[in-house]
């Protein structure tokens, strides 16, 4: 069974806020950034069902980067609904849930 991913704006930002900070850093590492972030969106629409982080929201910690990706799962649609790309190298007190 496939789900569908929606990417929500605010997430979108966060990718590409991660994807310019990694690429100042080193001309590619953007790019992997993003190579990697597209592979864990692939893992969530074969299989969204990951840890619950807070109340009915779930989280899928990034291999290789410090990012958690938030995601509000409707299992009656089918639908991953992308909520947030989140730096856990920043306060946890931050985080957006």
């Amino acid at each position: 069974m496939i789900f569908n991913v929606v990417i929500e704006p605010r997430a979108l930002v966060d990718i590409q806020n991660a994807i310019d900070y990694y690429e100042s850093k080193q001309s590619g590492l953007g790019e992997y950034f993003y190579k990697v972030i597209d592979e864990h969106l692939d893992t969530l629409s074969k299989n969204p069902f990951f840890e619950i982080r807070y109340k009915d929201y779930r989280g899928l910690p990034t291999k290789k980067f410090p990012f958690i990706i938030f995601y509000f799962l409707d299992e009656k649609l089918k639908t991953v609904y992308i909520l947030s790309v989140f730096n856990t190298s920043m306060n946890p007190a931050k985080y957006p849930l």
